[in-house]
């Protein structure tokens, strides 16, 4: 927390005595990340809120009356999401119904903290609050999970999972959307992600502001051309009379099993990049909405999982591919890619065809949510 509050200060220190580029009334307080325009801290709380509201505008993110979910981690980005939704929700008259929808994946020293500033914040903000849990859903936790396979491909589990986590946590609300923290820094690491793994399908639809559009719940990015330095900023250049410090107050606690992730090579070089060029961000952001797939190109089709019912392009849908292996002791099924989850003959492909016993004592336990 400390670093983010001395980032402001710094920039103020550079900023020096020249006035704001907006208004030309004030004193520059700091040098925006995303344009480099010295600016003051009034005008930079309301550029900061327009260019979302422009977003949510020209992108027709939602119309009046939609019950809306705001995943919640606990971070500052959904915490500055939630704050700032629920305020322009307020102000532009969107007429939405917000909810706060969080997962607990059941890491001790992580996610009950960053658990309780959510549940501040559905006070706070004046949020219903939905708590989903991995132990609930999976029967087992992050840090079970953990034991399991060990440090190396944990991730994989708690995307797969956190993902339709989310879904299933939504169906429970009745929602029409969920939004997402996802800001601009996340989204241009991903564009790099899917070109270095040779992926071709999500590379096509990772800029998508809205996506999910033909599966249950449909999901939103409104932060997608917003930085990250700007989010971390905005809480404390927004504090003065509008509203109090404690009213923005997040986790800053790291995953404490994510620190080998891949992404995490994508993220420095992202950093090294906007050091050099701010603009980069935007220019791979810009570069992945402009990325076309030849008609020639063979893209999986999308279906439902036959155990779950949650999309899938394949028999079985990657959680349940991963859950079984789990269940059955053999954890790294299904981690990478195999030609079971591709459509071969491996034994994911083979756990598919047995008997209906295992795959009733799975659904038994853990029940069966409709899509």
């Amino acid at each position: 927390m400390d670093s983010a509050v001395d980032g402001p200060r710094q920039s103020s220190a550079r900023a020096g005595s020249r006035l704001c580029t907006c208004c030309g009334e004030r004193k520059a307080a700091l040098k925006r990340p995303k344009t480099l325009e010295q600016i003051c801290r009034e005008c930079f709380y309301i550029v900061f809120e327009d260019e979302i509201h422009q977003t949510i505008v020209e992108n027709n993110l939602f119309k009046p009356g939609d019950r809306v979910a705001i995943g919640a981690s606990g971070g500052k980005d959904s915490t500055v999401l939630a704050y700032v939704l629920s305020e322009l929700n307020r102000r532009r008259k969107y007429c939405l119904d917000l909810f706060l929808l969080s997962v607990d994946e059941g890491i001790t020293g992580y996610r009950d903290d960053s658990l309780e500033t959510v549940k501040r914040n559905e006070i706070q903000y004046g949020l219903p609050l939905k708590i989903i849990s991995y132990k609930d859903l999976y029967g087992w936790t992050m840090d079970d999970i953990v034991k399991a396979i060990g440090l190396k491909n944990n991730c994989t589990f708690c995307g797969v999972f956190r993902r339709q986590a989310l879904d299933r946590g939504a169906a429970l609300l009745k929602v029409d959307k969920i939004v997402t923290g996802h800001n601009a820094d996340d989204i241009a690491e991903t564009v790099l992600l899917n070109i270095l793994r040779g992926d071709i399908a999500r590379l096509s639809r990772c800029t998508f502001i809205t996506t999910g559009e033909d599966g249950p719940i449909p999901r939103c990015k409104p932060f997608k051309y917003t930085y990250e330095k700007e989010i971390v900023i905005y809480p404390y250049y927004a504090i003065s009379h509008i509203f109090s410090c404690d009213l923005m107050l997040y986790s800053s606690i790291v995953c404490i099993y994510s620190p080998n992730a891949y992404r995490g090579f994508a993220r420095e070089f992202i950093k090294d990049l906007e050091r050099m060029r701010p603009r980069a961000i935007l220019d791979i952001i810009k570069s992945g909405e402009n990325f076309r797939i030849s008609t020639t190109t063979r893209m999986p089709e999308q279906g439902t999982c036959e155990r779950c019912g949650y999309i899938s392009s394949q028999k079985l849908c990657k959680a349940c591919v991963l859950l079984d292996g789990l269940n059955r002791g053999l954890p790294k099924l299904g981690v990478g890619r195999t030609k079971g989850v591709a459509g071969g003959d491996s034994d994911c492909e083979q756990q598919a065809k047995r008997p209906e016993r295992s795959r009733s004592s799975l659904q038994g336990k853990h029940g069966n949510i409709d899509f």
